[in-house]
């Protein structure tokens, strides 16, 4: 039941999308810190998206929708539960949308990817701003990366593997599975800030990501990793934002890449070469 209710979601959503009259904009605040928890006080990561959703904002027409990640950490009972690896087992057998959770058996409910898939479905353009931890992604977006795994080849029906019979989802992939991606054709920008190292391996890693998914990049200007604060204390850094004006600019230019690429693919006039090609190998 709770399956159907996200797969009608989907639906929904993919009917907003396929209104092109109206672009729409998903901005995601990936860091887990905010006011709400232990630091008491707000990310750059959120800052920098409310700069972003400020240009949007003062655009005609466009649609926002915030995802902000850090209500994992702040919410009770909100969950992105980590993804089983039923793809790594065979294509088929990973369902869209993803199939594992709720498993009321295990006391893994309250997951927030069903309300999460519909956000990508409708949206034209994607939005990711996200600190560096350790060299990496933060937690709460490498949960949600994980279990969008289904956008990417995912099985749209699950009776066809009987629910998770394994032995036949690996007989239908062997047999030819066309690894449908559910998200393609959308365009993203990507936005990775720190403070030592790491910026520029996490911003490829995201945009790597979101290519082999079939997104679009927006343009080069819809690609950021800048250090604020650099090697500079904690404490000073959201002084420290305040005084990079330039890095605020760039993240408003982010921001109107985006919007700029997306307009324009909803009026036929953004071509991105290659999109109709098809890899020899699928995977």
């Amino acid at each position: 039941v709770d399956w159907l209710a996200a797969r009608a979601a989907i639906a929904d959503a993919q009917r907003r999308h396929a209104d092109r009259t109206k672009p729409a904009i998903l901005l995601i605040n990936c860091s887990s810190r905010s006011e709400h928890t232990c630091p008491g006080e707000m990310s750059k990561s959120y800052r920098l998206m409310e700069i972003a959703r400020e240009v949007f904002a003062a655009a005609p027409g466009v649609a926002i929708e915030l995802l902000d990640l850090s209500r994992l950490v702040s919410e009770y009972g909100r969950h992105i539960h980590p993804c089983k690896a039923c793809f790594s087992t065979a294509a088929a057998l990973c369902h869209w949308p993803c199939s594992c959770y709720p498993n009321y058996s295990l006391g893994q409910t309250q997951d927030w990817m069903n309300e999460i898939y519909p956000m990508w479905v409708a949206a034209h353009g994607i939005m990711i701003i996200t600190p560096v931890n350790w060299y990496q992604v933060s937690s709460p977006l490498k949960l949600m990366m994980d279990r969008l795994v289904c956008a990417d080849g995912g099985n749209p029906d699950p009776t066809r593997t009987q629910g998770k019979d394994a032995e036949l989802a690996k007989q239908i992939e062997l047999e030819g599975w066309d690894y449908p991606r559910h998200l393609e054709g959308r365009l993203f920008s990507v936005v990775v800030h720190g403070d030592v190292e790491g910026v520029e391996n996490v911003r490829r890693s995201i945009s790597d990501w979101l290519c082999f998914m079939h997104l679009c990049p927006a343009g080069p200007m819809a690609e950021l990793d800048r250090y604020i604060g650099y090697w500079k204390p904690y404490a000073t850094s959201h002084a420290d934002l305040d005084a990079d004006s330039a890095v605020q600019e760039e993240v408003r230019n982010a921001a109107r890449t985006l919007l700029e690429a997306v307009r324009a693919k909803l009026e036929g006039k953004c071509i991105t070469a290659g999109e109709d090609l098809r890899e020899p190998r699928q995977k």
